[in-house]
């Protein structure tokens, strides 16, 4: 039955989600199997700008996924480190933390946290007036886009009720561990990994400044003590949780005070998600609004303990053996698409059929990645360096790559060489001599002029399995693929 009864009435929570000790000792617990396994991450690292630079192509705009406006401009930037992991890096407005041990002392603490329900802090950077976080980087998008931007189709009821648990859990986990505050919890913090898992983002964790103000914050969303203080505390984390799960029910963003007017006055229609009639039962719907009324209660006394929410969920988690991936039509491991020629030459080493795409591509598919001449060059040596560049793809295509490496690097050092397709030629060309660290740095240098072309991760790709990296070599050629694919599909 996909709506459930006008008139149902909510029963009362037991006595074991209440009582005057929330606010007592915190006991922690002993690591658990998710935090085990997430174990498997480096220990928190402090970076330096030039490595984070490095990572996100100097902070490229096409890397930016995400950004807060005028008043807090916190930019989080997609990035990749040397060993091809994939990071998200928050970028601070300079003036958010002016105190770089304060800013140190809470990135690190935060950095103490690993679970498999958290996007974990990975580490930070803290030099001169530079303020930045490193975290895992979630390829799957918010639980904002897949409950108010969708595409395709609506998240499936089974899924929204294990982001509701997962995201409890994650909650439980950090106020085990001591921290017991989030800031700005709402559904663009909610991430969801390679699986297909729900994650809650390890920003959240961190103040956005020392003053702890939280710019980002809806105040037509916050709970009305927050209006008053200005302060979050583990009540007001309950209400944004509330506030989520009517975000999971109804599929829009209702504001709290709307939506119990709407629950008073039992007009629970319009409270539910219409694509999602015929997905749950009277029960399941009636007890998620319950959870979600009790925890938008306008006394912070009234609300439920965080840990007592993971618990009253765990009861309505349907499809629970169905991996996050199915549920979500997320493509995994053989239901992805078809490996293009090039990720195949790449996987077999057949540097040949590399050569005869890159030369068959030719100079077409870098447009709009222009490269430039210094004034110098355009004036008095350009015909001298255009000939070392026409040289050097001569000696390319007739296969002669020990002319070609000599001919590129000439080009490169007479003028300011910006062309990632002569970095990736003369790549291949390292490659070809059996020169793999070379044809490494090469690759990275035409990603970092052109960071989203799907040569250069290949070519990285290529250069780290001859190097003997095959799992760094395989995430890049994972992300070629997907570039390429995307390319062909848009």
């Amino acid at each position: 039955m996909g709506m459930f009864g006008m008139g149902c009435e909510f029963s009362k929570f037991s006595a074991c989600c209440w009582g005057a000790e929330q606010n007592g000792p915190k006991i922690l617990i002993d690591g658990n199997k998710e935090e085990h396994e997430a174990n498997n991450l480096p220990p928190f690292h402090q970076y330096t700008i030039d490595q984070l630079r490095m990572a996100t192509s100097g902070f490229a705009v096409e890397n930016i996924v995400s950004e807060h406006g005028d008043k807090a401009p916190n930019v989080v930037y997609k990035g990749k480190l040397e060993n091809q992991m994939q990071i998200a890096v928050k970028r601070f407005n300079r003036l958010a933390w002016p105190d770089a041990q304060q800013f140190l002392d809470e990135a690190r603490a935060v950095g103490q946290l690993r679970n498999q329900k958290l996007a974990n802090l990975l580490g930070c950077c803290c030099e001169g007036h530079e303020r930045l976080l490193v975290a895992e980087y979630m390829p799957n998008d918010t639980l904002a886009k897949h409950l108010f931007h969708w595409e395709t189709q609506p998240m499936k009821w089974p899924m929204r009720l294990r982001a509701a648990l997962y995201l409890a859990q994650a909650l439980e986990y950090c106020t085990n561990r001591g921290r017991d505050l989030y800031h700005d919890l709402n559904a663009y913090r909610v991430l969801f990994d390679v699986e297909g898992n729900p994650r809650l983002s390890c920003f959240g964790l961190m103040k956005n400044s020392r003053d702890g103000k939280s710019y980002s914050t809806n105040l037509a969303f916050a709970p009305p003590e927050y209006l008053r203080t200005g302060r979050v505390t583990p009540e007001t984390v309950t209400y944004s949780f509330g506030t989520l799960l009517l975000d999971l029910l109804s599929g829009k963003h209702i504001p709290p005070s709307h939506a119990l007017d709407l629950v008073r006055g039992r007009n629970l229609q319009i409270l539910t998600d219409s694509c999602l009639e015929g997905q749950f039962s009277v029960y399941e719907g009636t007890e998620l609004l319950r959870l979600a009324s009790q925890c938008l209660q306008p006394e912070p006394h009234e609300r439920p303990y965080l840990k007592s929410l993971a618990p009253a969920l765990i009861p309505l988690q349907k499809e629970s053996k169905v991996p996050s991936h199915v549920l979500m039509d997320i493509p995994h491991g053989g239901a992805a698409l078809p490996l293009p020629p090039l990720s195949e030459a790449c996987l077999k080493m057949d540097l040949t059929a590399i050569h005869e795409i890159i030369e068959k591509i030719g100079y077409k598919d870098d447009e709009g990645v222009a490269y430039e001449l210094s004034f110098q060059i355009w004036t008095n040596q350009m015909q001298e360096t255009l000939n070392l560049k026409n040289k050097g793809d001569a000696a390319f295509r007739r296969k002669d790559f020990k002319a070609a490496i000599d001919s590129y690097t000439q080009f490169s050092e007479v003028g300011t060489m910006v062309s990632p397709t002569v970095y990736a030629r003369r790549s291949l060309s390292y490659l070809m001599s059996d020169m793999p660290e070379e044809a490494l740095d090469d690759a990275l240098q035409a990603q970092a002029i052109s960071p989203l072309w799907y040569i250069a991760f290949h070519l990285q790709a290529a250069a780290l399995f001859a190097l003997g990296r095959e799992d760094e070599a395989h995430v890049a050629l994972k992300e070629g693929s997907a570039l390429h694919n995307k390319k062909n599909t848009n």
